[in-house]
């Protein structure tokens, strides 16, 4: 058993300045040090596979963070591991724990199957892992064998058994923040809706040269490589419902920059517990625009329920402080260009349907995140 405060201390030496995740009995100790502890930060996500896309957007912006949940929610998790660490070679340090171990303590019914498959998930997901050390003197090497993994470009875990840390009382509190939206004005009449094009055309004519532009997996990535590719821009590939949370990530890393997360309703309802977290994290930086055109658009036009959502009014009561509706590509061009700093979203109703010629982008998705990488360039020195 080792003391959560020693694996932080050997972390930080590393470069592991966020962490985030979904608690567990048995990180409960190492959250609890994570909290109190006042030059890290702890980020709470809605679920497993929020956390890391939060993770890796901040190890995107070019600074190390640690993804830690219980085995149970692992499944969550999976999606962003293949489809956007795995796709983009984007490296993430796991901490996950083992609940249901055979042949360990007795457990909760629930964790009878996931127990037994834990490691073998990881190993089918291509994840190499180890054990979390349970003696001070494992910490350093266990860093340094992860840190070689992760220079291949690809997650790395720490399987956490029960008792692995000792103890830690938890001394600090959340502080509640309270809503600061102000009124949100409807949007203007408008003859018809705009199309996707004509908005994302609106977009690049908006964003300032230093701002990074994140776009949601389907046709809005591969539309917005189809108008000009720009290094500046990221396409999502998989990791549906993803863009929010590697926004959010990014952001935190690298507060000098604005980011942009191009966001769809069928991504957003798929996973909607991001708002909270963005809402209460409230990164400056962060402008999270969503088109909304009703239907999941490049599996054939099937329709979701946002037609009977209203996702400005979800982000006003989760928190973030600025929330706009737009009518026309010409209104979000306007918005964007007003907007400067705090925490904005911003919602505009599309068309649905895309050009059948529309292009897949000629850059690979490691490409892509390697040319952002440098793009970004190096973190500012204060």
């Amino acid at each position: 058993m080792i003391q959560a405060e020693d694996f932080l201390e050997q972390a930080r030496a590393h470069g592991y300045g966020l962490y985030t995740g979904v608690p567990c009995s048995y990180l409960k100790p190492f959250i609890n040090a994570v909290l109190d502890a006042p030059d890290l930060r702890y980020v709470s996500a809605a679920n497993e596979g929020d956390a890391v896309a939060i993770a890796t957007g901040f190890q995107l912006g070019g600074r190390r963070a640690v993804a830690m949940f219980q085995n149970s929610g692992l499944g969550n998790a999976v999606s962003p591991l293949t489809s956007l660490n795995a796709v983009f070679e984007l490296p993430v340090l796991l901490i996950v724990t083992l609940r249901g171990e055979p042949g360990g303590p007795k457990d909760e019914p629930q964790h009878g199957l996931m127990g037994p498959i834990t490691t073998a998930m990881l190993e089918l997901m291509r994840i190499p892992w180890a054990w979390f050390p349970t003696e001070t003197a494992e910490i350093g090497p266990a860093l340094d064998r992860a840190e070689a993994e992760m220079a291949k470009g690809r997650p790395y875990a720490l399987v956490m058994r029960k008792d692995s840390v000792a103890p830690h009382k938890l001394e600090s509190r959340p502080e509640p923040r309270p809503l600061a939206s102000d009124a949100i004005a409807p949007a203007s009449p408008a003859a018809e809706r705009p199309s996707r094009r004509e908005v994302l055309a609106a977009v690049q004519a908006a964003v300032r040269p230093s701002d990074v532009v994140l776009a949601t997996t389907g046709f809005t990535g591969r539309a917005l490589y189809a108008l000009s590719d720009l290094p500046n821009q990221l396409y999502m590939v998989g990791s549906m419902g993803c863009a929010s949370s590697l926004g959010l990530g990014l952001a935190l890393a690298r507060p000098d920059k604005r980011v942009i997360v191009l966001d769809g309703d069928g991504a957003l309802l798929m996973r909607m517990g991001a708002l909270t977290t963005l809402g209460y994290e409230r990164p400056a930086n962060l402008l999270h625009l969503v088109l909304d055109n009703e239907v999941h658009d490049s599996t054939g036009g099937q329709g979701t329920v946002s037609h009977s959502v209203d996702f400005a009014a979800i982000a006003q009561a989760s928190g973030y402080p600025m929330v706009r509706r737009a009518a026309t590509a010409e209104e979000v061009g306007a918005a964007m260009r007003a907007w400067d700093s705090g925490l904005g979203f911003l919602h505009v109703k599309t068309k649905p349907g895309e050009a059948k010629d529309l292009p897949r982008p000629t850059v690979t998705p490691p490409q892509v995140a390697r040319r952002l990488v440098e793009w970004l360039g190096p973190i500012p020195t204060k």
